[in-house]
């Protein structure tokens, strides 16, 4: 029975708390780190350049949470950084949430961890290996999400996805982002 001062059915919608914690275990705390980052960022709680990678103060200054804040801080607000935490989410979700029957190699938390940790040392790798010859940002937010839509899409070629109602197989999908985000 509700209370009195509350009428039946009122306030029984799911809010914004019930579809965080809905959320896979580690999309739900990449995709709330890289939101909170962002904002904190963008607002002057914590300065920007203080998310960045920057490879001298980590090993001079032992600022060893640039390692995991460049993953993180997705940039500047734009259309352009809500499209990246749009797809952060998404595509998170969708291969974290894995299917039912896991044999290992194909989903779930401890699968996509292992994922997310191996593209996180490619991305600092390729970082210092084509460094000088690629002008390349420090933020990999983007490129871990890339990634994850990568692989993603080689898990599930046939699926069909749409991007802004344009029909795409799930092969041809990072392709497709890529080629609409024009850079990354």
């Amino acid at each position: 029975m509700p209370p009195a001062n509350q009428a039946a059915g009122m306030n029984d919608t799911p809010g914004i708390s019930d579809w965080f914690n809905s959320l896979p275990l580690i999309t739900r705390y990449w995709f709330g780190g890289a939101a909170g980052l962002t904002l904190a960022g963008n607002f002057g709680i914590v300065p920007a350049h203080k998310l960045i990678y920057d490879f001298p103060s980590v090993r001079h200054t032992f600022h060893v949470w640039r390692l995991l804040t460049s993953f993180l801080y997705v940039g500047s607000f734009s259309i352009n950084t809500l499209m990246g935490l749009y797809m952060l989410y998404q595509f998170s979700k969708q291969y974290e949430g894995g299917g039912p029957y896991n044999t290992g190699a194909g989903g779930g938390t401890a699968d996509y961890l292992f994922c997310l940790l191996f593209g996180m040392a490619g991305c600092l790798m390729c970082f210092h290996l084509l460094g000088g010859l690629i002008p390349i940002a420090p933020l990999f937010t983007r490129n871990l999400t890339f990634y994850v839509l990568y692989v993603w899409g080689r898990k599930n070629p046939n699926v069909d996805a749409n991007i802004w109602g344009v029909p795409v197989k799930g092969m041809y999908l990072p392709f497709a982002y890529l080629a609409l985000n024009g850079k990354s």
